[in-house]
């Protein structure tokens, strides 16, 4: 199998597994020391949200980079974002009106959305990069260029097809959608087997609330 180095990484490290609502969240400890933290939901088996930390460093700890997942919302939206419902989406952080990349994963697809970006869908070339093994976002008023990663096909040993990409605009953001390859869905189940032999607690705060609800 062309990811069995990326299991062999996982099943390299020390785990710890807890439940905690309708999510179950992994930690790994690798040994060359670095951290992965990771969210699956317990309805789809769908991970939500992957994290990294690198190795410590001689003057404090390195911070959490997040590969996959939601980033907090500003406080200050820029007006016309039309992904903002409630006002439980803004958290205490600075204001920023600048592209705001976010990715998700779902059963078929890898997902990403680039919010504050006002431009109509035909300024937009989204390419796929072999090369780098990432995907190119530009604008031909050259208002916007960024590289997107995609470690999921990296760890497949599979290079980014543009066969595979799908663009949508709305709202200020730009939506990427990339086809998820058999294999990409083959190395998912396989995580999951993996998965499934590590000891999990349960958050028993979450357990009795859910009880006394009833």
């Amino acid at each position: 199998m062309s990811y069995e180095t990326w299991l062999n990484y996982l099943r390299s490290a020390e785990k710890h597994s807890m439940i905690s609502g309708r999510c179950r969240k992994v930690f790994y400890k690798f040994p060359d020391g670095q951290q992965m933290s990771e969210e699956y939901s317990m309805d789809t088996g769908i991970v939500q949200r992957r994290a990294w930390r690198k190795c410590k460093q001689l003057m404090g700890e390195p911070e959490w980079e997040i590969e996959l997942g939601e980033t907090p919302h500003p406080i200050n939206q820029c007006i016309g974002d039309g992904d903002v419902n409630s006002a439980n989406d803004f958290t205490l952080s600075e204001s920023n009106c600048s592209p705001n990349l976010t990715k998700r994963i779902t059963k078929k697809n890898i997902e990403w959305r680039i919010r504050n970006l006002p431009y109509p869908i035909e300024v937009y070339q989204v390419s796929a990069d072999p090369e780098k093994g990432s995907i190119v976002v530009r604008t031909t008023n050259k208002k916007y260029y960024k590289v997107i990663p995609v470690p999921e096909l990296g760890r497949c040993k599979l290079l980014p097809s543009q066969a595979n990409i799908f663009t949508h605009h709305q709202y200020n953001t730009l939506i990427i959608t990339y086809s998820k390859p058999p294999l990409l869905n083959e190395m998912e189940a396989q995580v999951l087997l993996l998965l499934k032999d590590v000891k999990t607690e349960t958050d028993m705060e979450d357990l009795l609330q859910g009880l006394l609800a009833k």
